[in-house]
């Protein structure tokens, strides 16, 4: 558990504060390569508080780049303090090898993560190419970065990351999955899949989805642009080895499952979801559907304000699900280690389907296998299941042919246009 955490709500809320003393201005190239430094003693001093956790010194680096990146998102200093500082933080279960520990706020607004001093200095190399991208495009599946802080105490260093949250804890996800879009051992291991939600990977996706996800078409030619321009950003960076974190959130299983507990009175390892609707998200931009979306196409605000935030969708089966996703660990630079990484691994196995390749090689692979292999378009999927049941001409229209048989419209497959959709038989 992070021991430090009374410090780094100090250090946090001490920085906003007196950032917030600061006039705004323009953000200038230098203000990416500052960190500021204040020490905190137990018994306080003119600039710090008392109290009673031993002596530390808390750092904030490119203070202004990031009450910038703040504000582009939306979010207030008093709403940034009260989501980190008012509440205890949750601690969440890692998949990942980069032993990171993850917190998420208490209003599941923000996630903490812990970061090497390696990724730290990564992310400050970043950020002005960083700033550049979010001013050309806010809609972007990129980690959304509000913060970078580092306590020193103790002889020891504990960089943090505040970032957006992916998957709400509000929302249960029936399944994850973290693709790379690589086939060499990508399979959960026996450990991971003992865990009640666990964190599959490519091979088991390839085995249980072999359909993909069905996507609606708008939304699948926004998220399949997104991911492109996304992926073309992290290779001119010389980015590589990062993931597509996939949430999925069965409605119809849902709603199965909150039956099973009216009537049974309580079930055995049942997802229960919660009945409240999820408070509307700080931060702009940072649901998977409005990560995804271009401009308003006049449809009203449904699809940009609905509180679930997940893209709506079906999966082989025809039951609806909300998809939630983001592309996560991009602190990793291309350095030597990698390429000798690449090289040994190359020897033993395919080359092209170990996971840590060139950046060029490895952008075009992973967009490929989202939008060929993850993400497809639902209306073909429909057409060929009813062409397969007798009901279809492959040449026929899917609205010509419901018309044009004996069959009621209700028994197929219903494409939602917007999330409200998705709840309406719930």
């Amino acid at each position: 558990a992070f021991s430090h955490v009374y410090s780094l709500f100090l250090g946090i809320t001490h920085t906003v504060g007196s950032l917030s003393q600061k006039a705004e201005r323009d953000v200038l190239m230098q203000d990416f390569y500052v960190v500021e430094s204040i020490f905190f003693p137990s018994e306080g001093s003119n600039l710090t508080p008392a109290h009673h956790h031993g002596d530390f010194r808390f750092k904030t680096y490119a203070p202004i780049a990031f009450r910038y990146f703040r504000e582009l998102f939306g979010i207030r200093p008093d709403d940034y303090l009260y989501s980190l500082c008012n509440d205890p933080l949750i601690e969440l279960s890692n998949p990942g090898a980069s032993g990171s520990i993850f917190y998420v706020t208490s209003d599941d607004e923000f996630i903490i993560k812990t970061v090497q001093h390696k990724e730290a200095e990564f992310l400050q190399k970043l950020l002005p190419g960083y700033f550049m991208n979010l001013n050309q495009n806010k809609r972007t599946l990129l980690p959304k970065f509000y913060g970078l802080y580092c306590v020193q105490a103790g002889g020891k260093n504990i960089r943090i990351v505040v970032m957006n949250n992916l998957l709400p804890c509000s929302v249960p996800m029936h399944l994850k999955y973290d693709l790379k879009g690589s086939t060499c051992k990508r399979r959960a291991s026996p450990k991971e899949r003992e865990k009640r939600v666990p964190t599959f990977k490519d091979l088991d996706f390839i085995q249980d989805m072999p359909e993909g996800i069905q996507l609606e078409p708008d939304n699948y030619n926004a998220l399949s642009k997104t991911i492109q321009r996304d992926c073309l950003l992290l290779q001119s960076f010389k980015i590589m080895d990062y993931s597509l974190l996939v949430g999925i959130h069965n409605v119809d299983q849902a709603c199965r499952e909150r039956a099973g507990v009216v009537e049974g009175g309580g079930s055995e390892g049942a997802v229960t979801p919660d009945h409240r609707r999820p408070q509307a998200q700080k931060a702009l931009y940072s649901t998977a559907m409005e990560s995804i979306q271009g401009e308003a196409k006049g449809k009203g605000a449904l699809e940009t304000e609905d509180q679930w935030g997940g893209i709506p969708a079906r999966n082989s089966k025809g039951e609806r699900i909300l998809v939630y996703i983001g592309i996560i660990d991009i602190l990793q630079s291309y350095r030597f280690i990698k390429k000798i990484e690449h090289s040994w691994k190359a020897l033993v196995h395919d080359g092209d389907t170990v996971s840590v390749h060139r950046p060029g090689f490895y952008a075009e692979r992973f967009q490929r296998f989202m939008c060929n292999t993850v993400f497809k378009k639902a209306r073909k999927f429909i057409k060929l299941q009813l062409f397969q049941r007798g009901i279809v001409h492959p040449k026929m229209t899917i609205q010509s042919s419901v018309t044009h048989s004996h069959v009621d419209p209700k028994t197929f497959v219903h494409l939602p246009n917007t999330n409200e959709d998705i709840f309406e038989s719930c």
